[in-house]
């Protein structure tokens, strides 16, 4: 379990009584550095997969939370940097993922398949 501030966060799977967008954060949260994964991704691993949408308004709202989010790590199926725009300016998602040694070119994961980890199979 990790200890972010004064809350921990635990990196067991959500349960299934949590509120969705506290499912979304905890699976967001257990995703490593220099890795990313997708909208569709979290919403199938939760069992909601027609969600990603979803998926995307709740980590629209995930700086909201008292713990730390890293929401930069959730793009679109095709690894561009769709949610861009909720960082504050439109390269700061960029940044964070380049300090984590992913290499993006014009709002693109370039090496996508190579960094993706999906929670379905890494949590069976």
């Amino acid at each position: 379990m990790k200890k972010t501030g004064s809350l921990k966060i635990s990196r067991q799977r959500p349960e299934e009584n949590e509120d969705f967008f506290n499912r979304v954060y905890r699976v967001t949260g257990m995703i490593p550095f220099g890795r990313v994964t997708s909208y569709g991704a979290i919403a199938r691993y939760l069992g909601s997969g027609q969600s990603a949408r979803t998926v995307g308004w709740a980590l629209n709202a995930s700086h909201c939370q008292p713990w730390f989010v890293p929401a930069h790590r959730v793009v679109n199926r095709k690894g561009q940097l769709t949610g861009k725009h909720h960082f504050g300016n439109s390269s700061t998602m960029q940044q964070l993922l380049e300090n984590e040694g992913l290499i993006v070119d014009d709002d693109r994961i370039v090496n996508f398949r190579e960094k993706f980890w999906d929670p379905s199979t890494e949590f069976k």
